[in-house]
């Protein structure tokens, strides 16, 4: 039983019931190492190693299943990470033990999504849902003696894209909409919500007295609260007088109950939710139609974002309408606004007073009046 070292990471290696584990310490300082190592040895003695067993006998399939059954189904953007869970077990097999998805082949799987086109920040998305489910399964469910994702890089992402509509091309793209899809778009103008959380509102979040809509699960977890201002207040009024009775054919009236997924605010004409692949291809169609380039359905959050700082408003309360956690999330939009800078450089005017500086000009001019 001894330690041994894969790149920066230090590994154990042991027999246990006949068969040999290797399992990472999670640790780069050997030291510490060291001390996990000890403790394994002392679960040895007394059969308190019983965890690998779990990790033996359990699959990568029921691993997913419970993850989407108690972790996802709290998220608001419950379609991504279904997506990314069906990529992941289709590469990974239901079938696989818990113990044989190592950093090795998890790293292959990056490179398949690498080879598959997809961004950086894409991949990240893949990995850090593979990485949550093993937290769960090692702190939690006690499936497992480590995560294997943790020695497993993540990708520099590139954030620096900074698309978003002028007034112009806003004009271009709602006409060029579809009703169900104008409506969508403008409401992602005004308030600045990412995909998942517009297709996933419900009218219960939606307050016309207050003139607010409630976020219960944003990306982040938490509550949010975003004011309407008289567009969006106007939109939401309309649907409203939409949504609170749907005529069949015969002309009888059908009452909407909430909770049902009818109380959405966005839906398609059957009353069923609307896919986010099918919005994106609607989209698109969109934008070919109204020859606008180089544009995606998240730059409307960007759109949203840019005319407030440009406007003039204070980062704070523009962190606070997107839901971001971090206010270096919210900096990237500060150059768009550099007159909340000027007064940084104008008060050297009051410092150094122009009259105390003497041009090489005027010192000639000095000079030769005294030779004179």
């Amino acid at each position: 039983m001894g330690l041994y070292r894969r790149g920066k990471v230090w590994w154990m290696s042991f027999s246990y019931q006949g068969q040999q584990v290797r399992a990472t310490t999670g640790q780069t300082d050997r030291r510490a190492a060291e001390m996990i190592l000890g403790d394994t040895r002392r679960q040895l003695r007394i059969g308190g190693y019983r965890i690998t067993l779990e990790e033996q006998n359990r699959t990568f399939g029921e691993l997913m299943e419970r993850f989407l059954r108690e972790h996802v189904t709290k998220k608001a953007s419950q379609r991504s990470y279904i997506g990314y869970a069906k990529r992941l077990r289709a590469f990974f097999g239901d079938g696989t033990p818990l113990a044989d998805i190592t950093p090795r082949l998890i790293a292959d799987y990056k490179n398949q999504l690498f080879s598959d086109d997809l961004a950086p920040a894409s991949v990240n998305r893949h990995l850090a849902t593979l990485k949550k489910a093993f937290n769960l399964a090692v702190r939690e469910w006690e499936w497992c003696q480590r995560n294997p994702v943790l020695s497993v890089s993540m990708e520099r992402e590139r954030n620096g894209r900074d698309r978003w509509l002028t007034v112009e091309e806003e004009q271009q793209v709602l006409a060029a909409c579809r009703p169900w899809l104008h409506d969508l778009v403008q409401f992602a103008l005004g308030t600045g919500m990412r995909m998942g959380e517009i297709l996933s509102l419900s009218w219960r979040g939606v307050d016309l007295t207050r003139r607010t809509v409630m976020l219960f699960h944003s990306k982040n977890g938490e509550r949010r609260t975003i004011p309407m201002n008289q567009t969006i207040l106007s939109l939401m009024k309309a649907k409203k007088e939409e949504a609170s009775s749907i005529k069949q054919p015969t002309g009888n009236v059908i009452k909407l109950k909430a909770g049902n997924p009818t109380d959405l605010v966005f839906k398609s004409k059957t009353g069923t939710p609307i896919e986010s692949g099918h919005l994106r291809r609607a989209f698109r169609l969109a934008l070919k139609k109204a020859e606008i380039e180089d544009f995606h359905f998240h730059d409307l959050r960007h759109t949203f974002a840019t005319r407030l700082v440009q406007a003039g408003v204070e980062l704070y309360k523009v962190q606070r309408l997107l839901g971001h956690k971090s206010p270096l999330m919210t900096q990237r939009y500060a150059h768009h606004y550099p007159e909340s800078l000027r007064d940084g450089v104008e008060i050297l005017d009051r410092i150094t007073p122009t009259s105390q500086f003497i041009t090489v000009g005027t010192i000639g001019s000095q000079a030769q009046a005294v030779s004179g």
